[in-house]
């Protein structure tokens, strides 16, 4: 009796110390997405492997997804080439399904919106990157934004992705040294496109839906891109989240080298609208020493890392998870859906 009174010590101790992951207690996830962003090409890769350990059903690229910053098509079609023959890269995609969106750096301009003179060249590079087929709508009209109906057996998934730099208007400099934008009017996603967002969310019937925006939504101080440089426009989704009545959002966000949990409470939401960031999987902002974000939730992970999401459809709850090298958890958070 004593010896299994130890015994039951033991591992209760192991448990609720986290100093092991090979103790599943909890019921094991319907349905898991793996994300990430901030890929360069010709830099190692050590994040493929660690994860595809979780088993994940998708992956979903955040942006950022190659460096080849010119005016030059022909320079982000062969940066996209390299990534693509990337050993680690291809056991991901002959293993689950690949969307995502772009950032600036694929894009192909730092920083870039509307006036970027290759965009349309650009646009069918990263179609071609994606595995879009010649025949799909998205070939022969401006932008890529997309949504992709995951279905299970449990319930479904909707992932809306949103194309943050072909429509965005010109961002503000300013005059302060320590930021590099500041707020003003314009559009981040265009007129087109925000007629397609309301509609995928007001027609939505899936039980989760996910905004997935190469930048940051909610985190708004820090002076660099997000989508606080034009209020209005961060206002206008809030707003048609809410209006929308599109089940249990949750917003994904990449590019700042940096992974965080920022939460907003908004009235008319009966959760919190979380927007989680993970960037990046080759490179980190590893100087990081602080900015201000008054939506963090947690601390700021600035090593390599990228994202999970784990699916519980019976209780309407979503496990989102850091991790890094040696599929280590740097940091989790769990919402609970009403």
């Amino acid at each position: 009796m004593i010896q299994r009174f130890l015994i039951f010590l033991f591992v209760f101790s192991l448990v609720s110390c986290g100093s092991t992951e090979d103790i599943k207690l909890e019921k094991e996830p319907d349905y898991i997405i793996a994300f990430g962003s901030c890929n360069r090409e010709d830099a190692p890769q050590p994040l493929w492997n660690e994860i595809l350990k979780n088993e994940p059903d998708v992956f979903l690229w955040g942006g950022d997804n190659v460096y080849a910053d010119t005016d030059v098509a022909e320079v982000l079609g062969e940066a996209y080439a390299v990534q693509k023959r990337h050993e680690g890269y291809q056991k991901l995609l002959n293993s689950v399904p690949v969307y995502g969106v772009w950032d600036d750096h694929d894009y192909g301009q730092n920083d870039g919106g509307k006036d970027y003179k290759i965009k349309d060249e650009s646009q069918q590079y990263f179609l071609d990157f994606m595995g879009v087929a010649k025949n799909d709508p998205r070939r022969h009209r401006e932008g890529i934004y997309n949504s992709e109906m995951l279905e299970t057996s449990k319930g479904s998934i909707k992932v809306i992705m949103l194309d943050t730099r072909y429509f965005r208007d010109n961002l503000l400099r300013n005059n302060d040294a320590n930021r590099r934008y500041e707020p003003s009017s314009g559009t981040m996603l265009g007129e087109q496109q925000w007629s397609w967002l309301q509609n995928e969310l007001e027609t939505s019937n899936a039980q989760f839906n996910i905004i997935l925006s190469s930048i940051q939504i909610l985190s708004d101080e820090h002076g660099f891109e997000t989508w606080g440089n034009f209020p209005s426009e961060a206002q206008k989704l809030k707003d048609l989240i809410v209006t929308s009545e599109a089940k249990n959002v949750i917003l994904l966000s990449g590019d700042r080298h940096i992974s965080e949990f920022s939460e907003e409470r908004i009235n008319g939401l009966s959760y919190p609208l979380v927007d989680f960031t993970s960037s990046g999987l080759t490179h980190t902002y590893e100087a990081f020493d602080g900015e201000p974000n008054e939506h963090r939730v947690g601390e700021v992970v600035s090593e390599k890392s990228f994202g999970l999401l784990k699916f519980d459809f019976e209780n309407s709850k979503v496990s989102m998870e850091m991790r890094g090298l040696n599929n280590r958890k740097q940091q989790d958070y769990i919402v609970e859906f009403q």
